[in-house]
């Protein structure tokens, strides 16, 4: 494994020669289409961005007053939108009035578009890639109006791990996150050991996972509450991860070893841990058979969202649906309390900018089509190299 390790490490190292072989324009072109009517933007000229992430969000033609704000982060070799789209997230901010935030990874950070989650620089609270996260969530909130106690944070796999990274390092900006098919906050600080905790997990006691996080930041006040989802069958990240998740969550909740509430459905179960005031704090669902991606529920009807694709998996269960209504977000009626019709996007921007905002490339989005047929990518000039880095994952079991 460290020899493995070794070896990715160093075609990490050769980025800059990579990206100087990238075409003009790869990551900056036409944004997708999507399911939904509202807008979908990238915004540029964010603060320092130390990080190097894409800023995308997407607005609904309508909101709540002071909507609250979903952090979607994408898993490797995805794009946000595509993966909010596919996970069915736009529709629920549609159906809700939430905005979403979708930063992406950039293949000149990590050519498979992962999250650097494992790289200390990247998920401490005040450099990197956290910080980045952190910038755009405070630009959303000042030219959105968003609700600063209504904040959550999702995201699958490396986009899962650093949804951990977020809730510990900056605990005070979110009241829930979830992760799936995720990792630890803390389990591993090199490539190497990233890989040895996705294959085998790491194994600590739950108060010192607990203070990993505590010493992420000097936070004294309640915790974000949480979602933990994980499949039997995922061959990419060790299902024992999610219970290590779940006890570093309860010990900062101080809620008991044991589910106060178990939950046995066909295909899964649920369990759930109570904070001292009895409400629920950290919830885990165990999907029966599910390999590595976040779980879906498509088609019509109640509780049905989002389209299967890679790492987007039909279950039927809709991860994104339980996970808005553990945080509470499904709560308002769109009918019986409708949301305020932002209407026109040049609209928008005159009436809904407490601060200036920086240039942004904004694309509107069309109505709720039946799912295209998949799109077929473009040969890339890093297939050699991606072709390398593959190789080395799947010989340790780590991609499909």
């Amino acid at each position: 494994m460290a020899g493995l390790g070794s070896t990715v490490a160093r075609l990490l190292k050769q980025q800059a020669t990579w990206r100087d072989s990238l075409p003009d324009g790869l990551e900056n072109g036409k944004l997708p289409p999507i399911r939904g009517d509202g807008l979908l933007e990238e915004v540029a000229g964010l603060e320092s961005n130390p990080g190097n992430l894409r800023m995308l969000r997407y607005l609904p033609k309508k909101v709540r007053e002071a909507p609250p704000l979903v952090v979607v982060l994408h898993g490797c070799t995805q794009k946000a939108a595509d993966y909010a789209n596919g996970a069915g997230w736009i529709e629920l901010a549609d159906l809700f009035g939430f905005c979403l935030l979708l930063p992406e990874q950039r293949r000149a950070k990590n050519p498979n578009l992962c999250f650097n989650w494992f790289v200390p620089a990247d998920t401490t609270r005040g450099s990197g890639e956290a910080e980045s996260i952190r910038q755009m969530i405070d630009r959303t909130v000042a030219d959105w109006n968003i609700d600063r106690d209504q904040v959550f944070v999702t995201g699958l796999s490396a986009g899962g791990a650093m949804a951990s990274a977020m809730l510990a390092t900056y605990p005070e900006i979110f009241a829930g996150g979830a992760i799936i098919a995720g990792l630890p906050y803390g389990s591993a600080s090199d490539i190497p050991a990233a890989f040895q905790v996705m294959a085998d997990s790491r194994t600590l006691p739950a108060d010192e996972w607990a203070s990993i996080v505590r010493s992420a930041s000097h936070h004294q006040g309640r915790w974000p509450k949480i979602s933990v989802w994980q499949g039997t069958a995922d061959h990419t990240v060790n299902p024992r991860n999610a219970d290590e998740i779940v006890k570093q969550w309860t010990a900062l909740h101080k809620t008991g070893a044991k589910p106060d509430q178990i939950e046995k459905h066909p295909g899964y179960v649920r369990r759930i841990w109570n904070n001292i005031e009895g409400e629920p704090a950290v919830e885990e669902y165990v999907v029966s058979a599910m390999g590595h991606g976040t779980p879906l529920a498509t088609g019509s009807g109640e509780g049905h969202f989002g389209a299967a694709a890679p790492f987007l998996l039909e279950t039927g269960l809709s991860s994104s649906h339980r996970i808005a209504q553990f945080w509470d977000l499904t709560k308002v009626s769109p009918v019986l309390q409708p949301a305020r019709d932002v209407g026109d996007p040049e609209t928008v921007r005159s009436e809904q900018k407490p601060v200036p905002r920086l240039p942004a490339i904004t694309v509107p989005s069309p109505h709720r089509e039946p799912d295209p047929k998949p799109r077929q990518k473009a040969p890339s000039p890093l297939h050699d190299v991606g072709a390398i880095i593959n190789r080395a994952l799947r010989s340790a079991g780590l991609m499909k």
